[in-house]
């Protein structure tokens, strides 16, 4: 080997290492951004060389000591934005950190079991018939909005409205995907009764039970579930035409088994005691306006909302209903975070410590998603999924992004009334 091959390799070596050294590896995760709310504070990892400093005002830093040293504090002191410096020593500067600090919001929070009754915009293609297998246009997933121009609101219009038709195949204006497609389908005559189909199965509403997550007090809009409202055979979200928010009673609990969910049992339909209307059935929840203010809160003078910025593993809590009893505050632990700058379902991992919640469901079961996550006294999440291997598991979502998809509901007009 020659002596720059050599000295080649003693340098690729010597960068490995040093790319490879705890030091390096904490400057690298660094943030480049926080967001935080009023009183809010949210601890960085920085290296025990590493040195921090506010530039605004807007923040407060101090480093940690003991267990955490090294460990940074960042406080947020007042509403604006602020930038930390971290630097080696306090002479060299190695990364900037913009630090957005919004004004303390109020919610609260929810934990009420309701029912949710909709009905979709246009008719849901969930299947072909035998019949329809090969001469039919049509997907499953398929929504029909309406049919030789005319819009078709539920399945049994839809029926009538091929029923008289006179010819052997019709117009269909289709949402797939997003799109709007207009398609030519077929529309034989059944010999068994006469009457013309299309050859598909068509669904035009769904019920079902799920937790309330909160209540803005200002506006008297709420937000539920953590996830879509999808059809049990085609997956696809429903479209709403309208829908109801309804007030449920848990009946029942099919405890989890492992690599099955639980389920809440509820009842709702038989009562009918609607307390809001439903106007968004999205990727992070349902959203609408309540009509009546549950009496049952565990805090009606609602809480902080904490920033997922500050969001850290270790002790939390949820508010369920998993019986008669109502809304409980349950004890679970933040097992992990995970830093986003998009909303997604999936932003901490929470493990259901709470022997009273594991005696009743096993943890967490279908009808809870949707449970509001409080850490440190503010609302910081809700309850999205369960791991279907281990119940006492699952997910939950920062509730920033659900209040994304709830203040544009409110801008837009949808929300009204107060809470």
């Amino acid at each position: 080997m020659t002596r720059r091959m050599r000295a080649g390799v003693v340098l690729a070596a010597m960068a490995f290492a040093a790319n490879y050294t705890p030091w390096v590896r904490a400057l690298c995760a660094l943030p480049d951004t926080l967001t935080l709310s009023s009183g809010q504070t949210s601890v960085v990892q920085a290296g025990a060389l590493v040195r921090a400093q506010a530039r605004e005002g807007a923040v407060q830093v101090a480093a940690l000591s003991g267990e955490r040293m090294g460990d940074v504090s960042v406080s947020a002191v007042s509403g604006g934005e602020d930038s930390v410096t971290f630097s080696l020593l306090g002479l060299i500067p190695l990364h900037e950190t913009k630090v957005n600090v919004a004004s303390e919001r109020t919610l609260i929070p929810g934990g009420q079991a309701v029912g949710v009754a909709l009905r979709t915009q246009g008719v849901l293609v969930v299947s072909k018939t035998t019949r329809g297998e090969t001469r039919s246009p049509l997907r499953a997933g398929d929504v029909i909005l309406s049919v030789e121009g005319e819009a078709v609101e539920s399945a049994a219009a839809l029926s009538e409205r091929i029923n008289q038709l006179s010819g052997d195949t019709t117009s269909l204006c289709v949402l797939r995907g997003g799109r709007k497609l207009m398609l030519e389908a077929a529309t034989p005559v059944d010999q068994t009764d006469g009457r013309r189909r299309l050859g598909v199965w068509v669904r035009d509403s769904t019920a079902g039970v799920g937790t309330l997550s909160f209540i803005d007090p200002q506006t008297g809009a709420y937000g539920a579930l953590g996830h879509a409202i999808v059809d049990a055979d085609t997956g696809e979200t429903l479209t709403v035409q309208e829908g109801a928010l309804m007030r449920a009673t848990v009946v029942g609990v099919t405890r989890a088994q492992s690599g099955k969910a639980g389920e809440l049992r509820g009842s709702f339909l038989k009562e009918g005691e609607q307390i809001g209307t439903l106007a968004v059935n999205g990727a992070f929840g349902i959203y609408g306006a309540l009509e009546e203010t549950p009496q049952d809160l565990i805090y009606p003078q609602g809480l902080p909302v904490g920033s997922r910025s500050a969001v850290h593993t270790g002790a939390a809590s949820i508010l369920s209903t998993v019986d008669g009893d109502g809304p409980q505050e349950y004890a679970i632990e933040i097992v992990r975070c995970f830093a986003q700058d998009e909303p997604s379902q999936k932003g901490m991992i929470i493990r259901v410590s709470d022997d009273r919640l594991l005696q009743k469901t096993g943890g967490i079961v279908q009808g809870m998603s949707g449970s509001p996550i409080l850490q440190d006294g503010r609302i910081i999440g809700a309850v999205t999924h369960v791991y279907l291997n281990d119940s006492t598991q699952g997910y939950g979502m920062y509730i920033e992004w659900m209040l994304e998809q709830s203040d544009s509901m409110t801008a837009g007009g949808e929300a009204a009334g107060a809470a």
